[in-house]
């Protein structure tokens, strides 16, 4: 007796490509957790010029291309194995381009003036990679040498000569981008499974201050593979994969008012932020125009936007004055954001030149808010923003 499919019943996984539009092989591992994905494949918009002698829509040839998009959304959970990428960093990287770079931590030798940290032994870390200690996040601003750094804010909790800084995964900017793919598996079995093959993160999007800590993406794909339809070469793949054995699982996700924000030309911490969403707009356009070809075949981006929305209470104080003059003067501030507040359970993201824009006054409350809204990051090249789990 056939019935209704849950959409409860649903497994999302995603895995990095080693050749654009190639499927990898995944693992159970691979499973992130997920509040939906869409993907959607529609035929090229074209018209028939042709006197077909009727009114009548007499149909398209076969063959004419198909524009395949997606759109995944995905949440903060514990990052347990620290040896090896979140289940949902071939999506981070797929969106900023860099090769992760994992980070054992390290032993404190001695704390200066708050921001100035000194390693027992070398630290191995270059400005942007992020440190952990005690439920918090910094960033590395300058090295001063093979075992003494700067961090762009003192941690709360002073660490002391002994301190274990906790590890971190550090995802950067660069100039290509990688591909993945999505798997999408339904319950029962006999239900149709999907594959968007050839992913590319036009658009990420990391929301601040919501039920959960979400981090949202899209973009355009090379195609979207299914099991009702599969011929053998799709995805160069001869069978249409079956889903991995199902991994132990961690349904553990972080509630989204959990955090930390810091700002400004001298970084003070803000405790009044109301919401805020990061925008990374990759602007991609994909290499499917060519002659000959009914797919695309790499990616390319242009110019990226990055960019920050975000609200606060005004407060009669000198940083959040600070952020008004900063606006009138266009002048760039450093930003950091940390999502959670337990080790595992860290998200950062750092942007060492952000111009804020003159915010709107919002009196519709019983308190006056200030909306910044587009806020632009800038830097010299692949440096204006960093993204890192501890």
């Amino acid at each position: 007796m056939s019935c209704y499919i849950s959409s409860n019943n649903e497994r999302i996984y995603c895995a990095l490509e080693s050749s654009y539009g190639i499927i990898p092989v995944i693992t159970g591992a691979n499973r992130i957790p997920a509040l939906k994905l869409k993907a959607k494949q529609v035929a090229e918009q074209t018209g028939r010029k042709d006197k077909t002698g009727t009114r009548t829509f007499v149909g398209m040839p076969n063959g004419i291309r198909e524009i395949t998009t997606f759109e995944v959304d995905t949440l903060l959970t514990t990052w347990a194995n620290t040896s090896v990428p979140p289940a949902y960093g071939p999506l981070f990287q797929c969106a900023m381009g860099g090769t992760p770079v994992i980070w054992p931590g390290g032993t404190v030798a001695s704390l200066t003036g708050g921001t100035q940290i000194a390693f027992t032994a070398a630290h191995g870390l270059s400005p942007g990679q992020a440190v952990t200690f005690s439920g918090e996040m910094r960033f590395v601003t300058a090295i001063e040498n093979t075992t003494t750094l700067f961090i762009n804010a003192a941690f709360d909790t002073t660490p002391v000569g002994g301190s274990t800084m906790g590890p971190t995964i550090n995802y950067s900017l660069a100039e290509s981008l990688p591909s993945a793919s999505i798997f999408d598996y339904w319950d029962p079995s006999t239900a149709v499974q999907r594959i968007v093959e050839g992913a590319a993160m036009d658009k990420m999007q990391i929301k601040v201050n919501g039920d959960f800590q979400e981090f949202d993406f899209s973009g355009p794909a090379r195609d979207l593979v299914d099991s009702a339809s599969f011929v053998s070469g799709e995805g160069g793949l001869t069978a249409f994969p079956t889903e991995p054995i199902i991994a132990d699982f961690d349904y553990t996700i972080v509630p989204g008012h959990l955090g930390e924000v810091w700002m400004g030309v001298t970084e003070a911490q803000f405790l009044t932020i109301t919401a805020a969403e990061l925008t990374l707009e990759n602007n991609i356009d994909l290499r499917v125009k060519e002659f000959g070809s009914n797919y695309a075949q790499c990616i390319a981006a242009s110019e990226r936007d990055i960019t920050l929305n975000f609200s606060l209470f005004e407060m009669p104080d000198a940083q959040t004055q600070g952020l008004y003059q900063a606006a009138r003067q266009r002048s760039p501030i450093s930003v950091m954001l940390q999502l959670g507040e337990q080790m595992g359970q860290l998200c950062g993201a750092y942007m060492p030149a952000m111009v804020p824009s003159v915010p709107e006054f919002d009196d519709s409350e019983t308190r006056l808010q200030w909306k910044f809204q587009n806020d632009r990051a800038q830097g010299a090249m692949d440096d204006e923003l960093y993204i890192a789990f501890g």
